[in-house]
């Protein structure tokens, strides 16, 4: 290091007397007059010579500084102040009383100018890498006045580096990356030194790398600094991570350089290159017959030295469960293949079981010529377990028709004991199943009875449950769901959809559809229903109403004239026989409720009481006080021995059932089927009158007798009510 300084000394003095034996001046004595030059550099001295008075001769002395710029070198350090450079001026000549001024960064400070000889000196020691030059001004003055002779002059001082600084990364310590088994040459990563000396002055700053640490299996490039695989079939498995250390040194790597060093750490990353291997060839199990399905039966590993995604496997079965009755999934935590039941084992059919499983790796590299597997054998012995019944079908589906007998055998459960000794079974139907206890089940045999009579109409599935029980062991207990469907025999006869009342316009056409009607059943025949309609025969000849078939096994209610008029009769009551298609068939009679009503031009209804067609004549309150007394006077003088009786006809008394009287015997409870009692509700009958089914047609038209005329007041007051 010393010997380098001092040729360095060496040649900044060569070049400043390279620079002075160029840059001696020349003193050229001009006369000028009236006017003085100065030179580049500025400043001039004036000197005199011995003219007459009056006449003066000014000459002009060419200053010529012998330097543009200094030298000094950094870090220089020893007991004296090192000399920078010399500054010198024409002016200074024999015994010239002038001194020289130094002024800028550093002067007073670092550096220091003897007045007299105008040596410049560095005082203090310097680094190049803090500051690398500073800027200076240089002035002639007169010793005694401080009068400047001369311009200030303005010169750089640079400091000279050497190499003092070591390079240094400045990112490091480094961690990188190369995935195993990767090639020689394979870039890993690239680390950077920096060094501080000038990178234009020598080699301070050159570097060079190389590596300290980490061979044989890494190298660098000396220049890009990039770390390269050395070494073929680097396996992650056998050693996974490697320190590497690298050298920079500066001045081209030659002797003397100073070196920084870093160290990086390299991982190998994984890849797919080793199979699954089972820990064992062959795993043994025994299983319980009565396992549930889905359960675990046993457990088989699969190592992988990988790691990761690399290390996962899938477990499937190869060989050995042609019945398909076991399946084998991966434990995403444990990577185990769990061996589960699919189907229900029997010991009395199958006892043992031989499979083979493979092991096969998720991932696989294409340059590893995957995928890796491995296989293994697993007997698998099934345990004998006393099991419950077994029922021969898990669900029945019975069927009996509403209305059986009690006692009647609506169908029969079986099931059996699969176990080797067969045990006998008793059978029991669950309670709360059928809380009405409409069934029966025979314990020994299972046949199923009806206990209570069906009514498809109120019921139509009835589900419970049978139980099977081993005698031996009557906790083993199985369940079957019996499904019993009540069928269908035609035993409700059909009747009107609704409680029909229809209404017929005055003015109505002849042929006019008065009312729709349709029936409902509650019975359910399979081929569906068929309804039959007809009046009842009494009214197959009546004068006022027919009836339409339509396709839709329903009928329309036709007038045959268009005289309806309420003052005559405001409301007909229509019998209509309803039969179904059953066998047998059924049937009811159905009345269709007719009101007679005044209607507008458009046949829309208005108004269907009596009132509103009498009582818009006109007849004033007077007038109507006048016919009442006319009645009472017909009464009075009609039947004087009326005269003495109330006129308040006894409560059990119908004023209706007087106007028609017949004079044959009643016949009790046939009366009931003799007449419609839709139609007896109504005094003026169908057409006025009521038909009997057990009198002869031809007796029905017997003369009224006489109508009392007090009769006629009440009506009248019936009519104004």
């Amino acid at each position: 290091m010393p010997k380098r300084s001092e040729e360095m000394l060496m040649d900044l003095w060569m070049s400043l007397l390279l620079v002075w034996i160029t840059c001696v001046p020349c003193v050229s004595m001009t006369p000028i007059i009236g006017q003085s030059k100065s030179t580049q550099t500025g400043g001039s001295a004036v000197v005199a010579s011995g003219l007459g008075e009056g006449q003066r001769l000014l000459s002009r002395a060419k200053r010529g500084w012998v330097w543009n710029q200094m030298f000094v070198l950094e870090e220089f350090s020893g007991p004296d102040p090192i000399l920078v450079g010399r500054l010198h001026t024409d002016l200074d000549v024999g015994g010239k009383n002038i001194k020289y001024v130094l002024a800028g960064e550093g002067a007073g400070t670092i550096f220091a100018i003897n007045e007299l000889t105008g040596d410049i000196h560095a005082m203090k020691r310097l680094d190049r890498e803090e500051k690398a030059e500073y800027t200076l001004t240089a002035q002639v003055v007169n010793a005694d006045t401080d009068e400047p002779l001369e311009p200030p002059s303005e010169f750089i001082i640079k400091v000279q580096d050497i190499n003092d600084n070591p390079p240094q990364f400045i990112e490091g310590p480094y961690r990188a990356s190369v995935p195993e088994m990767s090639a020689v040459g394979t870039p890993v990563t690239r680390v950077t030194a920096t060094d501080a000396d000038d990178p234009v002055y020598g080699n301070s700053a050159k570097l060079v790398y190389s590596i300290l640490e980490g061979q044989p299996y890494f190298s660098i490039d000396p220049n890009s600094a990039t770390i390269k695989v050395a070494l073929h079939g680097m396996d992650r498995e056998m050693r996974e991570e490697y320190l590497v250390v690298i050298q920079a040194k500066d001045m081209g790597g030659h002797m003397g350089g100073l070196s920084g060093t870093t160290t990086v750490t390299v991982t190998l990353t994984d890849v797919n290159d080793n199979p699954p291997k089972f820990s064992k060839s062959l795993y043994e199990f025994v299983i319980p017959e009565d396992l549930p399905v889905g359960k675990m039966g046993g457990k088989v590993k699969a190592n992988d030295r990988d790691i990761g995604e690399n290390s996962k496997s899938t477990y499937s079965i190869v060989e050995g469960d042609d019945q398909n009755m076991f399946e084998i999934i991966t434990d995403s935590q444990t990577q185990e293949g769990i061996l589960r039941l699919k189907k229900p084992l029997d010991y009395e059919s199958k006892r043992a079981y031989t499979l083979k499983v493979e092991a096969t790796n998720i991932r696989s590299e294409p340059s590893s010529g995957g995928p890796f597997k491995d296989t293994a054998t697993v007997k698998i012995v099934v345990e004998d377990s006393d099991e419950p019944p077994v029922f021969s079908k898990p669900m029945y589906l019975l069927e009996v028709n509403e209305n059986a007998p009690i006692n009647t055998v609506i169908g029969t459960v079986t099931a059996r004991d699969p176990d080797s000794t067969g045990s006998f079974v008793r059978y029991f139907i669950d309670r709360h199943t059928d809380l009405e206890r409409q069934f029966n089940i025979n314990v020994e045999d299972g046949k199923i009875t009806l206990a209570k009579p069906l009514d498809r109409e109120t019921d139509m599935w009835h589900n419970i449950t049978v139980t099977a029980t081993e005698v031996r062991n009557h906790s083993q207990i199985s369940r079957a769901i019996v499904a019993i469907r009540v069928m269908d025999i035609n035993d409700n006869a059909p009747e009107f959809a609704t409680e029909y009342e229809a209404f017929l316009c005055e003015n109505g056409k002849s042929g006019q559809v008065i009312q729709t009607v349709s029936a409902v059943d509650k019975d359910d025949p399979i081929q569906g229903h068929n309804f039959d309609y007809r009046l009842v025969p009494e009214m197959l000849n009546n004068p006022n109403f027919t009836i339409r078939k339509n396709l839709d096994n329903s009928i329309s209610v036709l007038a045959k004239h268009d005289t309806f008029r309420r003052q005559k009769q405001e409301m007909y009551f229509l019998p209509i026989i309803v039969t179904d298609n059953g066998n047998p068939p059924m049937s009811s009679t159905n009345t269709l409720t007719i009101r007679v009503c005044g209607c507008s031009k458009d046949g829309i209804v208005q108004s269907c009481n009596v009132e509103a067609y009498v009582l818009p004549i006109g007849l004033s309150m007077g007038a109507l006080i006048a016919i009442l007394n006319l009645i009472m006077l017909l009464v009075l003088t009609e039947n004087p021995l009326t005269k003495n009786e109330p006129l308040i006809i006894k409560d059990d008394e119908d004023v209706r059932e007087n106007i028609i009287r017949y004079d044959d015997e009643g016949g009790g409870e046939e009366d009931t089927e003799a007449f419609d009692i839709a139609t007896l509700q109504n005094p003026d009958g169908i057409n006025g009158y009521l038909p009997r089914k057990d009198i002869k047609p031809d007796l029905q038209f017997m003369p009224r007798r006489r109508v009392d005329s007090s009769l006629l007041f009440y009506e009248f007051l019936y009519l104004c009510s």
